[in-house]
């Protein structure tokens, strides 16, 4: 999510509910600062996934593996509005050691929090790799092209 969008995106989606993609602590900031703007009562929360980098892919976004403890330090003390739930990545296609990057990234980031780590979901693995990444601690997979099939980029809408 662009920073730019974050009201956008809380004003336009009541029910929304989780964000998998935060990367920044000025997101982090617009997303709370909009659910504040949008929700005074303080009752609307959003739970909220850090997007973590554990492949080093040009193509990949999201912050370091080095970078994650900190950035939830800083969420949890700074934004009431944002739920910490989890780390996600999209690891590089047939290496499972993005899997167990995130996974220890996941210990870290509890200890900074002074929480258990199985309290922080692993969002990690697709259709090709889904199987590995369970073994590595993930609670969310996304296999979009095992149920509904490869995706047809030929046609353009």
């Amino acid at each position: 999510i662009q920073s730019n969008k974050a009201k956008q995106l809380i004003d336009g989606v009541p029910n929304l509910i989780v964000v998998e993609t935060l990367d920044s602590m000025k997101l982090a900031r617009k997303l709370n600062r909009a659910l504040e703007a949008t929700d005074p009562s303080g009752e609307r929360q959003l739970r909220v996934f850090l997007q973590v980098d554990t492949s080093g892919e040009d193509t990949k976004s999201g912050i370091s593996t080095e970078q994650a403890p900190e950035l939830a330090r800083s969420i949890v003390a700074e934004c009431p509005r944002l739920i910490l739930n989890g780390l996600m990545t999209i690891g590089a296609p047939g290496d499972s050691s993005c899997f167990t990057r995130l996974s220890d990234c996941r210990i870290a980031v509890a200890s900074v929090l002074a929480r258990e780590p199985t309290s922080l979901e692993l969002s990690m693995g697709m259709s090709g790799d889904f199987e590995e990444a369970i073994l590595h601690g993930a609670s969310s997979v996304r296999v979009g092209s095992t149920i509904f099939g490869a995706r047809d980029y030929s046609k353009k809408t």
